[in-house]
């Protein structure tokens, strides 16, 4: 797929994703009446790794689509410098459009609805928080991309997985985003996208954690590689 193919598939993507999140919530609290009780939570959670499955789908089926600026950041600072500049000037700004359109026509759509979490504690806690969240489930996708060579729907299951977890485990403090992208569609919804405590929790602090688990990754993972590739060559 060519450049402007995926731009146009993180768009489109990171549109459908914000969608998606809200229409399990409402047919879950509203439509099936279930609220946020045992089963409630129960088939919500279900429901979101199912969906984490279809939109890692659309990710092979566009070869290489995503929502989420953290993925394509990850591959970006892997690639060459060529490769960084199309990612971070054209591919996360296209989540990000992607997401506050969605997000705006969500609003539209259903104005009863909540405009998004947002952060519970003070901006240092909530910078440390998402950055710990992104860092593992960043080195997760990394691991899963280079170590596992098993089956799309395995690597996906623990994927969808891993990230529910995280999610949960961050929601009360953060929302659990692990997006900005994302998050900046709701904070563009409410008027707060540009204030400080978006930028460092949502932006800086996982874009930071992302570098550091790239380069950790590298550190522990490459020389294992290097060595592998002598061996091959010395048999």
């Amino acid at each position: 797929m060519g450049a402007t193919g995926l731009l146009v598939s993180d768009f489109v993507i990171s549109f459908m994703w914000v969608w998606s999140g809200t229409l399990i919530k409402v047919f879950v609290y509203e439509v099936l009446g279930l609220g946020h009780g045992l089963w409630g939570e129960t088939v919500k959670c279900a429901l979101y790794i199912v969906d984490m499955f279809f939109f890692a789908f659309l990710g092979k089926l566009t070869k290489g689509g995503s929502y989420n600026p953290l993925t394509v950041l990850a591959s970006g600072f892997s690639g060459d410098f060529g490769r960084f500049l199309f990612t971070v000037g054209a591919r996360i700004p296209a989540q990000a459009l992607g997401s506050i359109t969605g997000v705006r026509l969500i609003i539209e759509t259903f104005p009863h609805l909540w405009l998004g979490p947002r952060l519970s504690i003070d901006v240092h806690r909530g910078a440390l928080t998402e950055g710990l969240l992104a860092f593992v489930i960043v080195i997760i996708s990394l691991g899963l991309g280079r170590k596992i060579p098993g089956s799309f729907y395995t690597k996906t299951w623990i994927s969808s997985v891993s990230k529910l977890t995280l999610q949960v485990l961050g929601s009360d403090l953060t929302g659990g985003f692990m997006n900005p992208a994302s998050a900046m569609g709701w904070a563009y919804a409410r008027g707060d996208h540009i204030t400080k405590e978006h930028v460092l929790v949502y932006w800086l602090a996982p874009v930071e954690a992302t570098l550091l688990a790239v380069w950790i990754f590298r550190l522990l993972v490459g020389p294992l590689k290097e060595q592998e590739a002598k061996k091959k060559k010395s048999e």
